[in-house]
């Protein structure tokens, strides 16, 4: 269980639900991690997990949408633990409507969050890529390094979610360009685009209105009972996805048995889906 013994990831949200678990596999199979959550809280309890299970990990709690984030989370990480060599860009939530009652405000709120944030701090850790890939060729030494961004079946379009389903499929854009951009860096760049997966954000309403607060704004949060019966017949498996079950399509790619896989996208969808 040690195939990522000594290495560095770095996870945004990860302080609750899909996030929360791919750090915790991470840490299983040795990785140290760089916890990120929006609320400190949530944050420290899973580094306290991680340490009470023989791991390491630190926090870096804040908005990743904060203009100082990219460079204070790669700090955090260099500080830390010396390095960088995964990186799971998984931050985000939606905020839905038809594109007639969008505001401004709701659309830049949603790419920032979940295309801008992440370019930004991929950007911000280019340069760290860049020196230890030189010094690895120079030494005669590969070294893979991982990226995994995280999309949604949302990006081939969905009713209500003109902004999410933009982020979306941007960010399997920019998850192929870096592909062929980093390549010559031993960097491997991947994409996984969940379906129906349990977390707090697709809670069953089951009558009530349920919201979350996210940045000082209370965001509505669920799907209706009529869709969680939907996802029975729709999904081929016959229901959505536990956040254990979305994780492991995530810490997969960043085993060594994916160190020739880049550039592509994995549906975790239980069968439904396409991007």
């Amino acid at each position: 269980m040690n195939k990522l013994e000594g290495k560095v990831a770095l996870l945004t949200g990860s302080g609750r639900g899909i996030g929360r678990e791919v750090a915790l596999q991470l840490a299983a199979y040795g990785a140290r991690i760089v916890v990120n959550d929006l609320d400190s809280a949530p944050a420290e309890q899973v580094v306290a997990e991680i340490r009470a299970a023989g791991g390491d990990a630190v926090a870096c709690a804040g908005s990743v949408t904060a203009v100082d984030f990219p460079e204070r989370f790669v700090k955090t990480a260099l500080d830390s633990f010396g390095g960088i060599d995964i990186i799971v860009n998984n931050a985000g939530y939606t905020w839905d409507t038809v594109i007639q009652k969008m505001t401004d405000e709701q659309w830049y709120a949603i790419l920032d969050c979940h295309l801008s944030a992440p370019f930004r701090i991929l950007r911000a850790a280019q340069p760290v890529f860049s020196a230890v890939a030189k010094q690895e060729a120079a030494e005669g030494r590969e070294v893979m390094r991982k990226v995994v961004n995280i999309s949604s079946v949302a990006a081939g379009g969905n009713p209500g979610q003109a902004n999410y389903s933009a982020a979306k499929a941007g960010i399997l854009g920019m998850t192929k360009t870096l592909a062929k951009e980093w390549g010559r860096l031993k960097v491997c760049v991947n994409a996984v685009a969940f379906g129906h997966i349990e977390t707090r954000l697709t809670q069953p309403l089951a009558g009530e209105v349920k919201t979350v607060s996210i940045e000082g704004r209370e965001i509505k949060v669920g799907i209706s009972d009529e869709l969680v019966a939907a996802a029975k017949t729709m999904i081929p498996l016959g229901r959505p996805g536990t956040p254990k079950e979305a994780a492991g399509a995530v810490v997969m790619l960043c085993l060594p048995e994916a160190d020739y896989v880049s550039g592509q996208t994995v549906i975790c969808g239980g069968g439904f889906g396409s991007v």
